[in-house]
């Protein structure tokens, strides 16, 4: 369960699932998911020389971790057959996202 956590959580947020802590707890008989883990960005140069960037990657660091609560959530709950209640992310970082690039 918890690898299938961490690999929901770095598609959501665009990072390897080696970054991410998960942790379980229980919530009145379902099982509640508590995430730490850094998220990625596009490089803030790109940014500010195109600020429609945000958009592209999917808005806000709090609105794309406020979708990614609930991508992960329905992904963990489809493919384990358990109730999660709810997840929780701390986001402890930023790794800047170089899509597109050459490396």
């Amino acid at each position: 369960m918890t690898s299938l956590a961490k690999a929901a959580a770095a598609q959501a947020l665009g990072v390897d699932a080696q970054d991410i802590r998960a942790d379980w707890t229980d919530d009145d008989g379902l099982l509640a998911l508590s995430l730490v883990a850094p998220i990625s960005i596009p490089p803030l140069q790109a940014v500010a020389a195109d600020r429609a960037r945000i958009g592209i990657v999917g808005g806000s660091i709090r609105d794309r971790t406020v979708k990614a609560k609930e991508s992960i959530l329905a992904k963990v709950s489809e493919l384990s057959g358990s109730q999660v209640s709810r997840v929780d992310i701390r986001i402890s970082g930023a790794r800047i996202s170089t899509e597109g690039r050459v490396r």
